[in-house]
């Protein structure tokens, strides 16, 4: 029988993870002796035995690692000859200048759950249950290595019951960082007015109480707080939204079970997975007849509801199912609009004074907040629509970078990129850079993942809009370190972290459909409706949207109804006297000024978004003339559109430029004919699709280019990517589309990072 050794070198995502237990468990299931280790390349593991039982534990770790493990690299090799009295899990070695990724914060998982429902177990009601497989892990996370002592959890030592399964390899708590118990770890109170009026069981039992009241309850959850209410009291609803001053833009839901969200959405397979996945995320779906009740109430005028499951063991405890507790809250953001998420005790009491009635609070502090992520499905697959809480901070696989850089990211839904080696860290969802607070969120997180990937900027990169909050935190970064900085622009970054996300290496050119709302072109003017043709290294513009008018400039992107005058003009069709809905919703007065506005330029820059055509057919078919939150007429008109309808309009590609103005005047002769709005609807978006295939053919006959990358905000329409690629397909095109970074701006940063590091290179 031939004895040997053999040494593995794993990197991913494999700390924090259960990777140790489950390598020591293996190895004594197998007959091995041997030892495994956390080191700043991953996880190290020697085992000794026979042949047969060595080949045997390769097999099952590769086949099956821990679930929440990413495995990156598996490398094997032989090793000297040598023969260990047992296996053991080795004291992790910290190297400085070294770093390795963190995991997300995850769901609660299926033991904890039963566990938190047992009345012999130790941890009954539990609100801060969890294990090696579940619970808080970035959110309270503040150093690494990923060690109790350097989280949010070091203020509660372990008791002995505790500390026996902590230091227990066979024990799925073994270095369980959060782990307790209601002996040793943190509790809930019910607070009203500052002053905590019950705790634990009590809490939970008050904080019921003031839903079923109709109160509006700030909960303290796993990455900041969040507002919760009846999502069938229709007054709660209405006082949340004035006190958060949110008119229209949707809620998140949290529902009780599986089986309650299928009440109100109509959900695939793969749906199911997606809400009862680790990451348990918000899922955005379509509705059934009950849900388009509650959508008038919870999301105004869409056909989609967002809705998530109870992921903490609190969560879980609040919703427990009752006869007369309500089976759905809403469950959204604790903030004003625009402001970051509460998530400090303290800051909370203030901030959300007068948006709660009372507060259920508990004593475990939250490190770095994090939002909720959302996502639809696509492909079977996730597509991100935020990526935060349950996918934020994972580390993405790029091709080396030369020197440790940081990717400052854009305005809106802004995220920062870190990159060293072969690894880009992507921040998880910051938000819009419009404000002090959001700002000093974003400086705060930066500083943190620059610590915690040990990661210190030798170049940074930026958008070339000079006006941006981030564009000016990179100059003045710059200039006070004396980095060099590469202005990226916005559309070729968008183009360059699609690519990044598919393992592009290539030196060849891919097209870039890259359509949006707003991006600062080499021309200073505003571009959105881009076909380029390149990569990391340079771009050509091949097409794009014929530029219109901005009348008013950031008045008009608030006031569809702005644009959709400006797009009628240039399509030659009279506005004067107009009983077009856009029209009538200008009045006479702001109709002239706009006209002026157009004529004569001031305070009317040229765009062409294609974000902002979408806006101006939804104000032309009287859909949406004012928004209230960020792409509102351009998620109606896809909710108002006839899925079965095949018809299109006409859209012309002449020279570098796609001609929607024919297109206008045949949705207006449409209009006027009584054509319902949904056929109109889906045929304008069947005609973008079908300009854009026609785009590519001409680029490709050309070049010979058969890969498409697709990105930006315009591309979270799921009408259009649900089309689109199948009809790229078809004609033997290669989709490249985002899989794990949003296509809107939130993967502009990563772009940015891989742009300016092909130019520093140069």
């Amino acid at each position: 029988m031939k004895l040997q050794n053999q040494r593995f070198l794993i990197s991913g995502i494999v700390q924090g993870v259960g990777f140790r237990p489950t390598v020591y468990l293996l190895a004594r299931e197998h007959h091995l002796t041997g030892w495994v280790i956390n080191t700043a390349q991953g996880v190290e593991i020697e085992i000794h035995g026979t042949e047969e039982n060595c080949d045997a534990f390769t097999r099952s770790l590769r086949e099956n690692p821990p679930a929440l493990a990413k495995v990156d690299s598996f490398v094997v090799s032989q090793a000297p000859l040598y023969i260990y009295a047992e296996f053991e899990i080795r004291q992790s070695k910290d190297q400085p200048g070294n770093f390795l990724p963190v995991s997300p914060d995850i769901a609660i998982c299926a033991d904890c759950k039963r566990e938190l429902f047992d009345p012999e177990d130790r941890r009954y009601r539990y609100p801060f249950i969890n294990c090696t497989h579940c619970g808080p892990r970035f959110s309270i996370v503040q150093d690494i290595p990923y060690d109790r002592a350097t989280t949010s959890m070091a203020g509660f030592p372990l008791c002995p019951d505790c500390a026996r399964e902590y230091h227990d390899p066979a024990d799925r708590r073994f270095h369980a960082q959060p782990v307790a118990c209601p002996a040793c770890g943190p509790e809930i109170w019910y607070e009203v007015n500052g002053e905590r009026v019950s705790r634990r069981e009590n809490a939970l039992k008050d904080a019921r109480a003031a839903i079923r009241q109709g109160k509006i309850l700030a909960i303290k959850g796993l990455g900041g707080y969040h507002l919760a209410c009846d999502a069938r009291n229709e007054s709660a609803l209405k006082t949340l939204r004035d006190r958060k001053r949110r008119t229209g833009k949707p809620f998140a839901l949290m529902a009780s079970s599986i089986q309650v969200i299928e009440k109100f959405a109509r959900l695939s397979d793969q749906e199911r997975k997606m809400l009862d996945s680790p990451q348990a995320p918000i899922l955005l779906t379509e509705t059934t007849e009950a849900g388009r009740e509650l959508a008038r109430l919870v999301a105004p005028d869409q056909t989609r509801l967002g809705f998530m499951l109870p992921y903490t063991p609190l969560h879980l405890l609040l919703m427990q199912p009752e006869l007369d507790f309500p089976e759905v809250l809403v469950m959204t953001s604790a903030n004003l609009s625009e402001e970051p998420l509460a998530y400090q005790d303290d800051e909370a009491r203030i901030r959300l004074a007068g948006l709660a009635d009372a507060f259920l609070m508990h004593n475990r502090p939250i490190h770095m907040r994090v939002d909720d992520s959302v996502v639809t499905e696509l492909r079977g697959e996730a597509y991100l629509v935020r990526r935060a809480r349950g996918y934020a901070p994972g580390q993405l696989r790029i091709p080396a970078a030369e020197l440790p850089i940081l990717g400052a990211g854009t305005q809106l839904k802004n995220t920062f990129c870190l990159a060293r080696e072969h690894y880009a860290f992507v921040s998880h969802f910051i938000g819009d850079l419009e404000n002090q607070e959001t700002l000093d969120s974003y400086e705060q997180a930066v500083e943190h993942y620059e610590k915690l990937f040990r990661i210190h900027p030798q170049a940074l990169a930026c958008d070339m809009h000079p006006d941006y909050l981030a564009t000016r935190y990179a100059q003045g970064r710059s200039k006070q370190e004396n980095l060099p900085l590469t202005a990226v622009q916005h559309h070729h970054a968008h183009l360059a972290a699609c690519l990044a996300e598919n393992a592009w290496e290539s030196s060849e050119p891919a097209i870039g459909l890259i359509f949006d709302g707003t991006g600062y072109g080499t021309d200073s003017s505003i571009w959105g409706g881009e076909i380029l043709v390149g990569g990391y290294q340079s771009f050509e513009r091949r097409f794009h949207l014929l530029p219109v008018r901005l009348p008013g400039g950031d008045l008009a992107v608030q006031k569809p109804a702005r644009t959709a005058l400006s797009w009628l003009e240039a399509a030659g069709i009279s506005t004067e006297e107009s009983t077009l809905p856009s029209i009538c919703a200008l009045g006479e007065e702001e109709s002239a000024v706009v006209r002026a506005q157009i004529k004569n330029g001031f305070n009317a820059p040229l765009t062409s978004s294609m974000g902002r055509l979408f806006d101006a057919v939804a104000s032309i078919m009287g859909i949406c003339h004012k928004i209230t939150y960020e792409a509102q007429a351009a998620i109606s008109l896809e909710s108002a559109a006839d899925p079965d309808e095949k018809g299109f309009y006409s859209v012309l590609l002449e020279g570098e430029v796609i001609d929607p103005r024919m297109m206008l005047r045949e949705i207006v002769q449409d209009l006027r004919a009584g054509v319902s709005i949904p056929r109109i609807s889906a045929r304008f978006h069947n005609s973008i699709i079908r300009a854009s295939l026609e785009a590519c053919r001409i680029i490709s006959k050309e070049t010979g280019v058969r890969h498409v990358a697709i990105s930006g905000g315009v591309w979270q329409n799921m009408r259009m990517m649900r089309a689109l690629l199948p009809a790229l397909e078809a004609e033997s095109f290669l989709p490249l589309y985002h899989h794990s970074l949003p296509s809107n701006d939130a993967c502009v940063s990563l772009g940015q990072v891989m742009v300016a590091l092909q130019s520093l290179n140069k």
